[in-house]
C-alpha cells in the first residue's frame, strides 16, 4: 500500500518510457533525465509510449519498490506539465491512477476561524 503524505514529492517521467526496465534502468532515468536523488523517498511515475501502463518507482527505507499497473482498455490521461519541472501533487496522481480527466479542478481552501 502507498502511503503518500503532504510531504511526499512526486515527480512524472514525461517521455515514453520502455516498460522492461526495473530498479537499476529506472533510478538511472531518474539521475540522469529528472536530476533528481531516487534515495530521497520520493514517488517517480513512468508510463509506456501507448499509456495504457504505468509504472510507480519509490524508495521504502530499506530498499526500492516498485507498483505497476496495466490497463485492459483505455489508457491514462497524463497531466499537462504546469512547469518545466517534472512534479505533480497527490490529487494529479490520484486523477491518472484512476482514469479521471478532469476539465477543470478547483481546489477548496477551507479556513478555521
Amino acid at each position: 500500500m502507498l502511503a503518500l503524505t503532504a510531504a511526499t514529492h512526486i515527480y512524472l517521467y514525461r517521455a515514453p518510457c520502455d516498460m522492461r526496465k526495473s530498479f537499476d534502468s529506472l533510478s538511472g532515468l531518474i539521475r540522469s533525465e529528472l536530476n533528481a536523488d531516487p534515495l530521497s523517498g520520493a514517488l517517480f511515475v513512468f508510463c509506456n509510449r501507448r499509456r495504457n501502463m504505468v509504472k510507480l518507482l519509490y524508495w521504502d527505507r530499506d530498499g526500492f519498490a516498485i507498483w505497476h499497473k496495466r490497463l485492459e482498455r483505455g489508457c491514462f490521461s497524463v497531466p499537462s506539465p504546469p512547469s518545466a519541472n517534472a512534479r505533480i501533487d497527490r490529487l494529479q496522481l490520484t486523477l491518472l491512477l484512476e482514469g479521471i480527466t478532469p476539465k477543470k479542478v478547483n481546489k477548496r481552501y477551507i479556513y478555521d476561524r
